[in-house]
């Protein structure tokens, strides 16, 4: 009964963290091809744009990473409770 407990919880705190994460790259996401592009021509992106919303949205994971130090456990990089 203990492993099934064990196993309840893992697969809860599993589901809290993809749910964060994938939330998180999309608002990241979006931001980054707002950014690169500019709202009016964001369906016309460059290659260099697109690499460059890539790379907006690796950076704000990063920050949001560090941030969640702060806001939650220390040793995840989830702000989620009890991740």
């Amino acid at each position: 009964m203990s492993n099934l407990t064990t196993l309840g919880k893992t697969a809860q705190t599993y589901t809290k963290d993809l749910g964060e994460r994938v939330v998180w790259t999309f608002l990241t996401a979006s931001a980054g091809v707002a950014l690169a592009s500019g709202p009016a021509d964001m369906f016309h992106l460059s290659f260099w744009q697109g690499v460059g919303t890539a790379g907006i949205a690796a950076a704000g994971s990063l920050l949001k990473g560090l941030a969640a130090r702060i806001v939650g456990d220390k040793n995840s990089a989830s702000t989620a409770p009890g991740v």
